[in-house]
């Protein structure tokens, strides 16, 4: 099965709201940059990659949790982040049955997280250019 099947699996299996939810979500995360990669990680979970993770998706017995790997780096300005304040790297957006999602708000919160990515990609190919150029000015 490839991940997208895993996932579709994993939002049947669940029945219930938390499925739906998870549908909405996943639909936001595909809505938002048409290249976001779907993953299946960690034993079972979503996961939506573009030069590298941007979130996890997880159903537990009363909410749904989306975690972004570099939450604390992202703006929020719509403050959907509502978990996770206390670590340095990582924020987590717990929905409840009944919790309404800003669509609008996490498509620009997801496509916060791929230009992360991309930055982050960019400087670490800039490095060894970087440290490569500086080497050779000195040996010469």
């Amino acid at each position: 099965m490839n991940p997208s099947e895993h996932i579709d699996q994993l939002i049947e299996k669940l029945g219930d709201w938390r499925g739906e939810m998870l549908a909405s979500l996943r639909k936001t995360f595909l809505e938002a940059d048409k290249e976001i990669v779907e993953e299946w990680k960690w034993m079972g979970s979503p996961v939506w990659e573009r030069d590298g993770i941007i979130a996890v998706g997880n159903a537990h017995k009363e909410k749904v949790k989306l975690t972004f790997s570099h939450g604390a780096s992202l703006p929020d300005p719509d403050k959907l982040f509502n978990n996770g304040f206390g670590g340095k790297v990582w924020r987590a957006i717990d929905v409840h049955e009944g919790d309404k999602v800003d669509k609008d708000a996490l498509k620009k919160l997801i496509r916060a997280a791929v230009e992360f990515n991309q930055a982050k990609k960019l400087a670490k190919k800039a490095t060894p250019r970087t440290r490569a150029k500086t080497a050779k000015g000195e040996a010469e």
